[in-house]
């Protein structure tokens, strides 16, 4: 990883970039709409959201890879708080370097600062290398998830 990768809340000015992120790839580029003003209405809901952090790898002033960090409380686990990892993507020119890696390590490590009791994540079935990559990672598959789109 590049040495001048720094990890930081999002600005608003990053938008276009975490959005040209979230589009950049097959399955994105066809639920994505860069056009779209929709787009700054949910930034400003997550970023105004104290159980949210939309974060950015930082290199030089570039917007290199982005995540969501949400913190969901709940009553299972003993009342553990749960770290969820959303919307994880890392810009083409900076993959197999080693970022994907130290963004996710860098999330689970706020979230035990915080005192999580778990980190979780989603991958879409179609995305076997980055199942793999959380795999690498120590996550397991234990769930089956489910989604009804509205």
């Amino acid at each position: 990883m590049p040495t001048d990768v720094i990890f930081r809340s999002a600005a608003e000015t990053d938008l276009p970039a975490i959005v040209a992120l979230l589009a950049d790839d097959v399955i994105g580029a066809g639920r994505e709409d860069v056009s779209s003003a929709a787009y700054l209405t949910a930034f400003r809901e997550v970023t105004a959201d104290p159980r949210n952090q939309l974060v950015v790898a930082d290199a030089g002033g570039e917007v290199a890879g982005t995540l969501q960090l949400t913190y969901i409380p709940g009553i299972s686990r003993m009342g553990a708080e749960r770290a969820q990892i959303e919307g994880v993507r890392v810009a083409a020119a900076h993959r197999s370097r080693g970022l994907g890696r130290e963004m996710i390590n860098w999330a689970i490590e706020q979230a035990k600062a915080r005192g999580c009791g778990l980190v979780q994540l989603t991958s879409d079935k179609r995305r076997s290398d980055a199942i793999r990559f959380y795999e690498s990672l120590g996550f397991e598959s234990t769930h089956e998830g489910m989604k009804l789109r509205l």
